[in-house]
């Protein structure tokens, strides 16, 4: 058991590093460039994009806790694990809700401004891609 939560330990932080440098650095902003991709049409797939990211992210956080609590591994193992565990509880709790209303508002039809809620979620992401490599290398077997 111990072995698993080893490989675990190691391997869900580069399989959550892979996804959010996919879809958030990659995929996110390129749909917006792709030719007959409308705001809205592109909120739409965001929405659904990040409403299964967010739900594969927080399994990965909760295979990683638990490879943590079998392993109990260094205390920097956990500094990290928290980091990223943390970004994304801030993410889904705090920043998310709000963009999640203003896109329904979109949707709706309202033409509003652009968002500053979106950077704060891309500076969040940039913090867990940190975070998610300093697990890595510190979890590394």
């Amino acid at each position: 058991m111990k072995s698993l939560a080893q490989h675990l330990l190691w391997f869900v932080p580069m399989l959550w590093l892979g996804m959010v440098l996919a879809i958030s650095f990659l995929e996110a902003p390129l749909k917006f460039r792709a030719p007959g991709v409308t705001t809205e049409l592109g909120l739409g797939i965001g929405r659904l994009v990040f409403r299964a990211l967010n739900t594969v992210e927080s399994v990965l956080a909760a295979l990683l806790v638990v490879s943590a609590v079998v392993l109990r591994p260094a205390g920097g193992v956990w500094t990290w694990a928290a980091v990223a565990v943390g970004i994304l509880t801030v993410q889904l709790a705090v920043v998310r809700p709000p963009l999640s209303r203003r896109s329904d508002r979109v949707l709706a039809g309202e033409d509003l401004p652009r968002s500053t809620g979106h950077y704060w979620y891309i500076a969040l992401e940039v913090a867990k891609v940190i975070a998610l490599i300093g697990l890595a290398i510190t979890a590394a077997p």
